[in-house]
């Protein structure tokens, strides 16, 4: 409900809420001051509220191109989460939507830009239509300005020859202009969700477009082609006493009534904005680069079917906690690509450990070169909050699908190894583990896991405190003939493990009471690692079969962002 999501997210509701608060407050603030003020009393004759528009969204522009670069900054927020780690864990948790952030403003700037843009034709179209008239109407007279001065001016077009397209990119802010443009297109379109996943060079590539994006930025409004009357001109020739003169003056006046009016430019601002969050990241490029260098030593490589490759690493002074990622590198493919993999192991190891499946041209070439030589590998990280909730609950209900289940290896060692050490934290005293997939395949390097998860609590006499159950999503005629043959075998035919792969989806409700009956007064823990629409179903279920009776059980969702 609405309800429990303000409690568990308060601190982003607070920031969503900060951020649109100043937004608006910029835009109408400066929206106001342009359609207003008398300094722009003149500008406003040629332009109309084009020019509110234009400078308005310039102001959002800044204050959200300052924001963009943070959200981006690991190191900067690994250290935040470190100085509040005595905060609520909620709280450390909000650091983790930082990529929606991120793209929030993302989207913001792309639409301000086209505000901007659109508004900036306006204005370079009336600008145009002043120049060429000839009526002695007072934007006519005030595009004939530059003939008395070089200070006079205050239509930037001086003849009756420019188009808009000259203008665009001859002059610097037309120029700066169409690039900046292009560049946020570019980043925009090259980070969809698909290209991501499927061309993550291109994506990496493009995204280096900022460095053109703000150069672009902090030049563009330097030639300060808007102007406004200067505050010396404005005192002595105010503009609602003086601007009838400006048109009528060849008739009354022998120019003794008003000087001619003087403009200035507005100095251009956008350096002011950006400066500290470019230093800030410069400093965060520097610091990744000095950890880059710690030597990372490959302990072990596991070759698994399906072409997924495990990687177990030491490296000095690494501390890693359950559900946290790393950023990865190899030299030898490429010097600037860094990817990020969830650790696959439990912090009580004396290694860390990675699970990379061939998707895409880098994975490919790293599982490629691994199987001929050990490459030098760099590693950033680990990054994230730990998954720490997991171990607060009696009774856990773990869902992975697909290649989701990577982080839940690194918590059921964790909670195993906890478990075998009697850890004075764990609560949870049993878990049940799901695991949707699409293909037999993908079992395989989790199946050793979990069948060695299964020896040691059998061995222990502990074989009841986890409960898995397999689910092939997808599958063939050929597997269900096999599965017929050997249907009365101890261990299952698809992954030879003790529990038997089921055929299809879960059937939730089934799952969520069977749960509820074996523990009528626990509190239930739900954790989710897969996608939206999952998340949707078991939201429900948990509703549906949470208890109102205080004292019975409670089912209670978390989605994990990995």
């Amino acid at each position: 409900t609405m309800g429990n999501w303000l409690v568990n997210h308060w601190f982003s509701a607070a920031v969503l809420a900060a951020w649109l608060g100043i937004n608006i407050f910029l835009f109408t603030y400066y929206f106001l001051f342009f359609d207003r003020d008398e300094r722009y009393f003149y500008t406003r004759a040629i332009l109309g509220s084009a020019l509110a528009w234009a400078r308005a969204s310039a102001k959002c522009l800044n204050f959200n191109s300052m924001l963009i670069l943070l959200p981006v900054c690991r190191n900067l927020l690994s250290f935040l989460r470190g100085t509040c780690s005595c905060c609520r864990r909620t709280l450390r948790k909000q650091l983790d939507h930082n990529l929606t952030f991120h793209k929030l403003v993302a989207y913001t700037l792309a639409l301000l830009t086209a505000v901007h843009t659109i508004a900036h034709l306006f204005n370079l179209e009336r600008y145009n239509q002043s120049q060429q008239a000839t009526d002695g109407s007072l934007p006519a007279v005030l595009s004939k300005m530059h003939l008395q001065g070089s200070n006079k001016w205050l239509n930037p077009i001086h003849s009756n020859q420019t188009t808009v397209e000259y203008v665009a990119f001859t002059t610097i802010p037309g120029l700066t202009g169409v690039i900046i443009t292009l560049a946020l297109i570019l980043m925009v379109t090259s980070s969809t969700e698909f290209i991501r996943r499927n061309y993550f060079e291109l994506f990496w590539y493009t995204h280096h477009l900022f460095l053109v994006y703000f150069a672009g930025l902090v030049i563009h409004g330097i030639a300060g082609l808007v102007r406004g009357q200067t505050e010396q001109s404005m005192a002595e020739v105010p503009p609602h006493d003086c601007a009838e003169y400006l048109t009528q003056q060849d008739q009354n006046c022998t120019h003794g009534c008003c000087k001619d009016p003087e403009f200035g430019s507005i100095p251009a601002e956008s350096w002011k904005w950006v400066l500290a969050p470019i230093i800030l990241y410069v400093f965060e490029r520097i610091l990744r680069v000095w950890r880059a260098q710690q030597k990372v030593v490959v302990t072990k490589v596991v070759m698994h079917p399906a072409r997924v490759l495990e990687l177990q690493m030491q490296k000095k002074g690494f501390s890693m906690e359950v559900g946290q990622y790393i950023f990865v590198n190899c030299p030898a493919i490429s010097p600037l690509e860094w990817h990020p993999f969830t650790l696959t192991s439990a912090p009580e190891e004396d290694f860390f450990s990675i699970h990379i499946r061939a998707a895409g041209d880098w994975t490919e070439r790293l599982i490629d070169t691994f199987q001929l030589e050990i490459p030098r590998i760099e590693v950033d990280g680990p990054f994230g909050t730990a998954s720490e909730d997991v171990f607060q609950y009696e009774v856990a209900m773990l869902v992975g699908a697909g290649i989701g289940v990577t982080p839940f290896a690194s918590i059921l060692k964790s909670i195993w190894y906890k478990f075998q050490q009697a850890d004075r934290t764990l609560k949870t005293k049993k878990i049940y583990f799901y695991w949707l997939c699409r293909d037999t395949k993908a079992f395989a390097w989790f199946n050793d896991l979990l069948a060695s998860l299964e020896q040691k609590m059998a061995e222990s006499g502990k074989a009841d405190f986890l409960t898995y159950r397999l689910f092939l999503t997808g599958w063939d005629t050929s597997i269900a003939n096999n599965v017929a043959l050997h249907f009365d075998t101890a261990t299952d035919t698809v992954t030879g493990l003790r529990h038997k792969t089921i055929f299809g989806r879960p059937m939730w409700n089934m799952e969520f009471a069977a749960v509820a009956a074996a523990h009528p007064r626990s509190v239930v823990g739900v954790f989710l690692c897969g996608p939206e629409a999952l998340a949707k179903s078991l939201q429900k279920s948990c509703h549906q079969h949470s208890s109102l009776d205080p004292r019975k059980v409670k089912f209670y969702f978390n989605k994990e962002n990995f």
